[in-house]
């Protein structure tokens, strides 16, 4: 017998009967056949939807490129219309022919003047004034010796016989029993001995006394002295001196002593030192604009001495110089106003100075400091060429090629001209426009 199997298991305790297991395995198997043909239904439809989207054609996507290629397709239009209207110009270079001018003239740079005077020929001036002084230690050229002399106190006795005062004068001199000879440096009186009965008592006083030369030789132990005047007399052997304690101050070496050279070459050195720094000192005063001439300079040396002496001994000294710098001084501006009136007298009517041909050359012939005067020799030239009106020439220039602007400055200029070189921008362009603004006329010159 096959064995049953259920789709629901009975709970323990239920008896099923046979129908209702019959019935039971009906439904199950209804069931199932339900389940296979719903399966079926969506496998069909899953199918049906599969084979559809694979009939059904793709969207193609949009390109981004396409506006952005329009715009710059646009713009570059627009920028080559703005060239061609707006750009479009002319460069007119134009080489007129000058022609040198030169000419010698005499003026006066005066400082009581305020105005340039084309018709006296004078310029206004200014006068300047600077002090400068110096000091400056200088060496001692000069050999000398230094010799001390050595000085010490002498006791003078007078014993002489009947008694009586001594008087010696200032620089008596006194000699030790060596040789050595000293002198007194006031003038001396000697006591009367004193005597009582055949014994006499000498009279006594101290004085100082220094050595006739200098030297250490003169340092003498405690001596006796006589005193060489009253050698021959008879008070030669009643006076003398003796000295209780050495002498000293004696010595001797080479030192230096200014001579009269050393102190030339000092004034010599430092006048000049002291004169170039006043001129220095007066030409930093003056501003650019004004021009001060070498030779319209005036130093005057008011001080240069030294306080040591010639045969002075040291190892160097000291000496002062005051230097007064004195000068004319003119402006520059003011020269080149005169010299461009006088070059605009003298050229044609229809002619322009050219200005960066001007040349002025000028020396001062004759100075006068203190009054404030200079006289100035001036050799001077310029260039000068065809006045033109650049505003009227850019007129007859506009919507003219090449060859109609050649032929308007020939009309105009004539041989004044030596060149003409004409550009037009952009490359297309071949005439000049008709916007003045856009045509441009430069002068060069040769």
């Amino acid at each position: 017998m096959a064995k049953k199997i259920y789709d629901i298991k009975p709970p323990k305790g239920v008896i099923i009967e046979e129908d209702d297991l019959k019935e039971l395995e009906k439904e199950s198997k209804k069931n199932l056949s339900n389940a296979k043909a719903i399966a079926k239904d969506v496998a069909a439809v899953t199918q049906k939807r599969s084979r559809a989207s694979q009939r059904q054609p793709k969207k193609e996507k949009k390109s981004i490129w396409k506006p952005i290629i329009i715009t710059i397709l646009i713009i570059l239009f627009v920028v080559a219309v703005y060239l061609f209207f707006k750009l479009p110009k002319a460069e007119i270079v134009i080489w007129p022919k000058v022609e040198t001018l030169s000419f010698k003239q005499t003026i006066t740079a005066d400082k009581s003047v305020e105005a340039v005077d084309n018709v006296k020929n004078v310029i206004p001036a200014k006068y300047l004034q600077v002090t400068k002084a110096n000091s400056q230690d200088f060496p001692a050229t000069g050999n000398a010796t230094d010799e001390g002399k050595a000085s010490g106190n002498i006791t003078i006795y007078n014993k002489f016989d009947p008694v009586r005062t001594f008087t010696f004068k200032e620089g008596t001199r006194f000699m030790s029993d060596s040789g050595k000879i000293f002198v007194t440096f006031q003038k001396v009186v000697i006591p009367a001995a004193k005597k009582v009965g055949s014994k006499i008592t000498p009279g006594t006083v101290q004085i100082q006394v220094q050595a006739i030369e200098g030297g250490d030789s003169y340092n003498i132990a405690p001596a006796a002295f006589s005193v060489p005047g009253l050698k021959g007399t008879s008070f030669y052997y009643s006076i003398s001196a003796k000295s209780t304690e050495a002498m000293t101050g004696g010595y001797s070496g080479k030192v230096k002593k200014v001579t009269a050279d050393d102190i030339q070459t000092a004034k010599d050195v430092l006048t000049e030192k002291t004169t170039a720094d006043a001129i220095s000192d007066l030409k930093n005063q003056v501003s650019s604009e004004y021009i001060v001439l070498d030779n319209a300079i005036l130093p005057n040396v008011t001080k240069a001495s030294t306080s040591t002496k010639v045969g002075a001994t040291a190892e160097k000294f000291n000496y002062q110089v005051t230097v007064v710098a004195s000068a004319v001084a003119f402006k520059k501006a003011d020269l080149e106003q005169f010299v461009k009136s006088y070059i605009a007298s003298q050229m044609q009517e229809g002619k322009t100075l050219l200005e960066e041909k001007l040349k002025i050359d000028y020396s001062a012939s004759l100075v006068d400091v203190s009054g404030g005067k200079a006289t100035l020799n001036l050799d001077f030239s310029s260039g000068v060429y065809k006045s033109m009106d650049k505003h009227s020439m850019q007129l007859l220039m506009l919507g003219r090629n090449d060859k109609q602007i050649r032929e308007t400055i020939n009309n105009v200029l004539g041989s004044e001209v030596s060149n003409v070189e004409i550009k037009f921008w952009p490359f297309w362009v071949s005439s000049a426009p008709k916007n003045q603004k856009a045509v441009n006329i430069d002068l060069k010159f040769q």
